[in-house]
C-alpha cells in the first residue's frame, strides 16, 4: 500500500472514531448520560472523565497527524 493511500485510510478511520467518541462524550458529559443514546458508555472513569473523552482526544491526535502527513509536500 502506498503511503498516501495508507494515510487517507487512517484519516477516514480517525474521522469515524472522532465522530463516534465525540457522540458518546457529548451524551456522557452534557446529555445526561448514555442511557439516552443508542449505546451504553460503561462506567469506567479516569480522573473524573469518562473513557470516551480520552478516545476522542486520541482520535483527534491521529486525525491531525494523518492530515499533516497528507499535506506534506514531498
Amino acid at each position: 500500500m502506498k503511503q498516501k493511500t495508507a494515510l487517507k485510510t487512517i484519516l477516514v478511520i480517525s474521522i469515524a472514531g472522532f465522530l463516534f467518541s465525540g457522540y458518546l462524550s457529548y451524551y456522557e458529559i452534557w446529555g445526561g448520560g448514555c442511557k439516552l443514546s443508542f449505546l451504553q458508555c460503561g462506567s469506567f472513569r479516569l480522573a473524573t472523565l469518562p473513557a470516551c473523552v480520552y478516545g476522542f482526544i486520541m482520535y483527534m491526535a491521529v486525525f491531525i497527524i494523518s492530515l499533516l502527513g497528507l499535506t506534506k509536500k514531498s
